[in-house]
Parts: structure tokens; C-alpha cells; sequence
């Protein structure tokens, strides 16, 4: 017995090992409101919980300003690229960002405060775009695809018979 509660207990240890849990913190956040809403609302004020793709990254003259393809996120924060786009966002960081690592391609999600409205352009139509201050952001891995939501770590016991 006291082996199957030692066995017992490892398992569990090791499930718990491989949960990830989100990297943003996400408390009082907006989950309602998508980027196409707020712009058409004028929402300011509202902390959003926001990811996508990455579209371009600029440097001004005080700031990083990120365009982002939005998508709807899965449970550990990721964009769920294989959804329909919830619109555009930009996101205003203080201060420089290395563009290369914002690169166009990148999958972001970002936790923020909504402060306004900017006009801009894509392709030859007009756009408005919701901004967001950053409080924290996370870029994800290079080159990762999800391909299942599924746990990847199976754990079983077998018995076999020569």
C-alpha cells in the first residue's frame, strides 16, 4: 500500500509539473471588449488581455509602436492564429524596442489599459486603431506551432506478459 500512495503521489507531481500556467496576469481585464469594439466605441480606460501577430514594429522618436493582427486566445495566453481576426491594434511602448525582435510574423499578447484612438491606413482604406499602453507583454517563441490542445505528456501503467 504504501507503494501505490508513493506512485500515486509522483504521478500527481509530475502532472502538475507539466501544467504551464498563463504569463500574464489577467485580473480586471475587459474580456468582452475585442479591438474592431473598442475602436468603434472610443473605449478608453478599459484593461484589455489582447494577442495576435504581429503586422510591423516601428521606433519613434520616444517610443516602440507595434501593429498587431488580433486573434482570440487560447487558455495559456496564445493567439489562436487558426481563428477569424478580431481586428487591429496598435500597442505604444515608452522607450526603444529592438524591432527585429517584433519582428512581422511574431506572436504577441499583452496586457494593457486602452487610452484612445489612432487613424491610419491598410492598404488604400482608412483604419482606427485601438492603442494600448502596455503593462506587460509577452512574445512568444520563434517558430512554434500549436497543433493540438491536447496534453503532450501521457502517463500509464502496463502490465507485460513474455
Amino acid at each position: 500500500m504504501p507503494l501505490l500512495r508513493l506512485l500515486t503521489l509522483a504521478a500527481l507531481l509530475a502532472l502538475t509539473a507539466c501544467a504551464s500556467k498563463p504569463p500574464l496576469k489577467a485580473e480586471g481585464v475587459d474580456t468582452g471588449l475585442t479591438p474592431v469594439e473598442a475602436a468603434s466605441r472610443g473605449a478608453t480606460n478599459a484593461r484589455v488581455l489582447w494577442g495576435g501577430v504581429i503586422v510591423a514594429s516601428t521606433n519613434l522618436k520616444d517610443m516602440t509602436q507595434i501593429e498587431v493582427l488580433a486573434f482570440p486566445l487560447e487558455d495559456d495566453q496564445s493567439p489562436k492564429t487558426d481563428d477569424k481576426p478580431l481586428g487591429r491594434f496598435l500597442i505604444l511602448k515608452d522607450g526603444y524596442l529592438e524591432t527585429a525582435d517584433y519582428a512581422s510574423g511574431r506572436r504577441i499578447t499583452v496586457v494593457g489599459t486602452v487610452t484612445g484612438t489612432r487613424p491610419g491606413r491598410i492598404g488604400e482604406s482608412d483604419y482606427t486603431y485601438p492603442v494600448v499602453q502596455p503593462e506587460r507583454m509577452h512574445l512568444w517563441p520563434r517558430n512554434v506551432t500549436r497543433q493540438s490542445t491536447e496534453p503532450r505528456f501521457h502517463f500509464g501503467v502496463g502490465v507485460v506478459f513474455h
